[in-house]
């Protein structure tokens, strides 16, 4: 219940994020992204190109007059459009609100009659504005009256950037009719709205609008046909440093790659382009989405290590973005960062959990077993390393066995509980001081202990620490030894014996109830060495293999082959006399 709930929440999350709209500049910067890409592995030409004429610095040079006061100018430029019938004529300048017969006599008529020969011949588009306040700026009416006019504008992403195609632009009451639509319009074809497709269609060149006229004054009409009959035209400034909007892939031709703005004429041309072709890039329905984040939030029931979880996010990840780049292709976009959100948050949080989970299993068991088993067979266990099936491996280990002397003799005298709380004194120093030289106590036998050092953890010198172990023991003994005598008790003796070997590891037992421990002859030899302390004199018997592998400096008394139970005699060493 509890994951099902988990999982409801982690698809809502997703589902509220992606509508939300919150996602949507990372989604945008994406797109930027897929275009650049497409640009530069895979271009592809516009279905029907859009021819600009562009003014630029070498045009304001050669012609004097303030632009507003281009009516002689402008109204040749149609003329000369006329005489070989371009399919729209767009023009991104704004012409002058008022007569400038003033100022300029005769150049109204100069520019109204270069219309009038244009409205014959094709359609003619103005650009109109607003001011600061969101107001539309008037133009002369009677150019009104001889052409058709749009808006040129486009609505602005919170970056600034212009990425959509939409005539409903914000705090507008009503769509308005922006310039390159209205040219679409005039060209038969409904303009739509969406984001404007900038894969398709190479970096714009322009020509020149003073060359344009150059060629009209000449009469080559046969290089105006050549770049001008039957095509689309737009008609906009490219100086470097007006009338300029921020694109998301550089835009034209004749500017450095990293451009990040570009003329507003090309951003006009850029959404005819798409208008004349496939039409604008639209969002993949809501269910695809829904659909998407569903797929991702399911990832929650993907349970594995942290390598593969990580691998698998990066696997889902590349074929979101592919398959979402494929869909840029066939003229759709599918978002992407609440779908990646809601699979990282998926896997992410359930390898959180299942680690959380695995971390609290280990305190368990650690809180559970860590009296029962040794700190390194703990380890071993918690890491992994040793396994619940019965069976063992070889290794070579040091076996120790200790026993505390005339302990039956002793306990008589004590009640129950006063024998626990002995044993508890004794075996709280004594476990310890095996523990801390990298042994592992197998068993409690009455008041004896077998310990083996070598396993489950590794040990450069198992017969080393054995023996440093074993000596410390005797050490706190004497210690334990003083503080009896001044309680008034009877004074502790111990026997230790040593010795080295191959043993099979693991756990033994049944299925049911088992142990890890250590099985072999080793085993039996060191209790079997530890019974003769007793009648050699010594607290601490060594075989001759543990012998043989101490670092130099140990003393020991050589008490040659001494003859052991069920066995052929041993070769043993002495220390610490009684």
């Amino acid at each position: 219940m509890f994951k099902r709930t988990l999982v409801a929440a982690i698809l809502t999350a997703g589902a509220v994020l992606a509508l939300s709209g919150v996602f949507e500049p990372l989604d945008a910067r994406f797109r930027d992204f897929q275009f650049s890409m497409l640009r530069s592995l895979s271009p592809q030409p516009a279905a029907r190109d859009v021819v600009i004429v562009g003014v630029d610095e070498e045009t304001i040079r050669r012609l004097p007059e303030p632009v507003t006061l281009w009516h002689r100018h402008l109204g040749r430029f149609f003329s000369a459009m006329a005489a070989v019938q371009p399919a729209a004529v767009g023009v991104d300048i704004v012409l002058p609100d008022r007569s400038f017969e003033a100022v300029l006599p005769g150049s109204d008529k100069l520019l109204m009659m270069g219309l009038l020969q244009a409205r014959r011949a094709y359609p003619v588009v103005l650009a109109l504005t607003v001011d600061p306040a969101g107001k539309p700026r008037p133009v002369y009416p009677p150019y009104l009256a001889l052409a058709g006019s749009g808006y040129a504008l486009f609505p602005l992403d919170r970056d600034g950037h212009v990425r959509r195609y939409d005539e409903q632009l914000p705090g507008a009451a009503q769509p308005l009719p922006l310039l390159a639509g209205q040219m679409a319009r005039a060209m038969k074809i409904e303009p739509g709205k969406g984001y404007i497709d900038f894969w398709r269609g190479t970096p714009f060149d322009y020509v020149p609008f003073h060359q344009v006229l150059q060629w009209s004054e000449e009469g080559n009409e046969k290089a105006l046909a050549q770049a001008f009959r039957g095509q689309p035209v737009l008609v906009g400034m490219v100086l470097r440093y007006e009338d300029r909007l921020r694109v998301p892939v550089p835009m034209a031709a004749r500017e450095e790659p990293e451009a990040v703005d570009a003329p507003g004429v090309m951003l006009h041309a850029q959404a005819l382009r798409n208008m004349l072709g496939a039409g604008f890039i639209q969002a993949v329905p809501a269910p695809v989405t829904m659909t998407m984040i569903a797929t991702a939030g399911l990832l929650w029931f993907v349970a594995g290590g942290a390598v593969f979880v990580a691998a698998l996010f990066v696997a889902f990840a590349l074929g979101l973005i592919a398959a979402s780049t494929w869909l840029v292709t066939q003229g759709h976009f599918l978002p992407v960062a609440a779908i990646l959100l809601t699979a990282l948050i998926a896997l992410g949080g359930r390898h959180a959990r299942d680690t959380w989970e695995h971390l609290r299993e280990r305190r368990r068991l650690r809180a559970s077993f860590a009296g029962y088993v040794s700190p390194g067979v703990m380890q071993e266990i918690l890491a992994g390393r040793i396994q619940p099936e019965l069976g063992g491996t070889k290794q070579f280990v040091c076996v120790m066995f200790s026993d505390i002397r005339n302990y039956t003799t002793r306990s008589e005298a004590m009640t129950p509980e006063q024998v626990i709380r002995f044993l508890n004194r004794y075996f709280e120093e004594v476990v310890g001081r095996i523990h801390e030289r990298g042994g592992s106590v197998t068993s409690f036998i009455g008041d004896g202990i077998m310990a083996v050092f070598g396993s489950p953890n590794s040990l450069a010198s198992p017969c080393d620490q054995a023996f440093e172990s074993a000596r410390e023991m005797l050490q706190y003994v004497a210690r334990l030894n003083a503080q009896l005598t001044a309680e008034g008790e009877v004074p502790l003796e111990i026997g230790i014996g040593l010795h080295a070997g191959e043993a099979v590891v693991g756990h033994v037992g049944s299925a049911s109830r088992h142990d890890y421990t250590a099985i072999g002859d080793v085993i039996n030899v060191a209790a079997r060495i530890e019974g003769l302390s007793k009648e050699a004199g010594f607290r601490l018997i060594c075989s001759r293999v543990v012998t043989e592998r101490l670092s130099a400096g140990v003393t020991l008394v050589a008490l040659g082959p001494m003859a052991i139970k069920g066995h052929t005699p041993v070769e043993v060493y002495g220390f610490d006399k009684v």
